[in-house]
Formats: C-alpha cells, sequence, structure tokens
C-alpha cells in the first residue's frame, strides 16, 4: 500500500524528455560501475579472480557512461538534471551495496547478469522515444553492447577465472561457509539435543507433568542457546583463525542449540503424558540420526564414528535422565 504513495511522486516514464533520458542513463551507468566495484570488493578476500571480472566490468560501465556525456554535452551544455532510477515509475531497482555482503558467488553473478538484461530493456525502450538520429544511435550501440555484456562477462571470466580457478573459488565459498555457519550450527545442535536430553526426561518422568515438563525444557533449551551462542562468539574473533564473523557464528550456535533442545520438548505441550513422551523419544531418535548424517556429509566423519559418538552417546544422555526421574 505504501509503494502506491510513493510512486504517485515518480514521474512515468514516457514524460521524459531526450534531454531526462540521456540524464537517466547516465546516472544508470554509473550506479552500475559503483554495484559492480561493491562486488569486487566483497570478492576481494574470498574469489579475488573473481573481483577483477567486476572491476573490468565497471570500467566498461564507466566508458558507457563516458559516451553517453558527450553526447549530452553535445546536445544541452554542461549541466546534466538530477535524475535516478527510483524518480521514474516503473523503473528497474537495484539492491543497497549493504545487501552484497550477504550474497554468495554464484548469487552475484546472477545479479549481474539480471543488471546487463534490465539495461538493455532500458536502452531499447528510451531509442524508440528520441527522435536524434546521434542519439538514437549512441542508444542502440549501448543496447547491443548490453546484449553483449554477457559474452564481455565471459570473456573476462575466461581470462581471469578458468576453470581450476573457479573451482577453487567454489571451495573456499563452501569452506567458508562451514566455518562460519555450518560447524557452530552443527555443535550447537549437538549440545542442544543431547544437553538437554537428561534434564527434560528426568523431569518428565519425576513428576508425569507435561507442562512443567516442557518449562524444563524451555528453560534449558534458552538458557543453553544464549550460553552457546555467547561462548561462540567471543572466543574468537574469526581474523586469524578465518573462521568468519563472530556474530554470525554466535547467531549459528545459538539458534541452532535452542532449536536443538526444543525439538523434544515441545511435544510435551501435548497434555497426554505417554504420548507427549513417545513423540518426544521418536524425535529425540531422528535428531541424533539427522547429527550423524551432517557429520558424516559435511564434516567428513566417517558414518560408524558419527552413529557412535552422536547416537550412543545421547542413548546413553537419555537412558540417565529416565533412570535420575525414576529414581
Amino acid at each position: 500500500m505504501f509503494d502506491l504513495f510513493r510512486g504517485s511522486g515518480r514521474r512515468p516514464f514516457e514524460s521524459l524528455s531526450e534531454e531526462e533520458i540521456l540524464a537517466l542513463a547516465i546516472s544508470s551507468e554509473e550506479e552500475d560501475a559503483r554495484i559492480y566495484l561493491s562486488y569486487a570488493r566483497a570478492l576481494q578476500e574470498q574469489a579475488p579472480a573473481s573481483a577483477r571480472v567486476f572491476r573490468d566490468m565497471a570500467e566498461v560501465e564507466q566508458t558507457h557512461r563516458n559516451m553517453l556525456i558527450s553526447q549530452f554535452r553535445q546536445r544541452f551544455g554542461e549541466e546534466i538534471p538530477l535524475i535516478r532510477r527510483e524518480h521514474v515509475r516503473g523503473f528497474y531497482q537495484r539492491k543497497p551495496d549493504w545487501l552484497v555482503k550477504n550474497l554468495s558467488l554464484e548469487t552475484i553473478r546472477a545479479q549481474a547478469e539480471l543488471m546487463e538484461r534490465q539495461a538493455y530493456s532500458f536502452y531499447m525502450e528510451a531509442q524508440k522515444r528520441v527522435t536524434d538520429a546521434s542519439t538514437r544511435q549512441l542508444l542502440g550501440d549501448l543496447a547491443l553492447a548490453e546484449q553483449g555484456h554477457s559474452d564481455i562477462a565471459h570473456m573476462l571470466g575466461d581470462k581471469h577465472t578458468p576453470d581450476e580457478v573457479r573451482n577453487e573459488e567454489a571451495a573456499g565459498e563452501r569452506r567458508q561457509f562451514i566455518l562460519t555457519y555450518l560447524q557452530p550450527g552443527l555443535a550447537g545442535l549437538m549440545d542442544g539435543s543431547v544437553s538437554t536430553l537428561a534434564p527434560i526426561f528426568a523431569a518428565a518422568f519425576a513428576t508425569q507433568d507435561t507442562w512443567q515438563t516442557f518449562l524444563v525444557g524451555l528453560s534449558a533449551s534458552v538458557g543453553a542457546g544464549i550460553s552457546m551462542g555467547f561462548t561462540e562468539a567471543s572466543h574468537d574473533d574469526g581474523k586469524l583463525s578465518g573462521r568468519g564473523s563472530p556474530l554470525k557464528r554466535g547467531l549459528a550456535c545459538g539458534i541452532m542449540t535452542t532449536v536443538g533442545g526444543l525439538g523434544h520438548a515441545l511435544p510435551y505441550l501435548i497434555p497426554h503424558f505417554w504420548t507427549a513422551t513417545i513423540i518426544a523419544a521418536i524425535i529425540v531418535f531422528v535428531e541424533l540420526w539427522a547429527i550423524a548424517f551432517i557429520q558424516n556429509k559435511y564434516m567428513e566423519t566417517p558414518f560408524m564414528r558419527a552413529v557412535f559418538q552422536v547416537v550412543f552417546g545421547g542413548s546413553l544422555v537419555l537412558a540417565a535422565g529416565i533412570l535420575i526421574g525414576n529414581s
């Protein structure tokens, strides 16, 4: 609904003069060049070869900008009107630069291809609304250039990122994902799933009260999540170890710790004790085998060792909780 009010203050593309169309093209090329440079900065550490590709693409956009400014100067003089994408109704938008830090390499490449298609569509539409021959020719040439940017990107990619480099970058990105998200998250899931078994099932068999058991499980899960999250975030800033942002690691660890505990605490919202307990036990079984599977798949832990560490260890903790609750 708010977009309707914001859109009412924008100019329809059909209402733009030729001077304004050129000004819009200039600002668009400037913005695209800055976006490509921001991609290059974001990729510099983990994918330097791809970063060079985007720096070269930014130079291409700057060349287009200079051609447009030269055409504008010949026709309209030195003062370029300030008009940007957000001033034109229905015009394509770009994501803010700060979102680039959260994008994967493949997502950035896909976003760059989308930018090129949108720029091509703009120049084709702009060409229809311009009568000056030289301006129409320039816009048509730029449309063909934007259409060929995919070829340029592939050419630059072949130059800077041959297959072995791309494979190395992909492996580095996967390794960083494991270090920043998967490893802390898996540690939290293991801790939350295993460490809360004893207090939850001890409370269940000691009280036979599902609501009280749920409260014990909730407090144990949230408390463990907060503790594990702060521990993960504070013990390593990630600069020397290369494990990434401590905030991201702390959130991954804390959230997954809480999830691991809540998995077998939530069934105790069911008022019938044995129904809740059987469902909780089934969930525990699924959780422990899922953890063993993740360890084997992503951490390259031998499957039988993962089963022994997680399933057998978790079963001992579960049995301890039941024995304590019945004593």
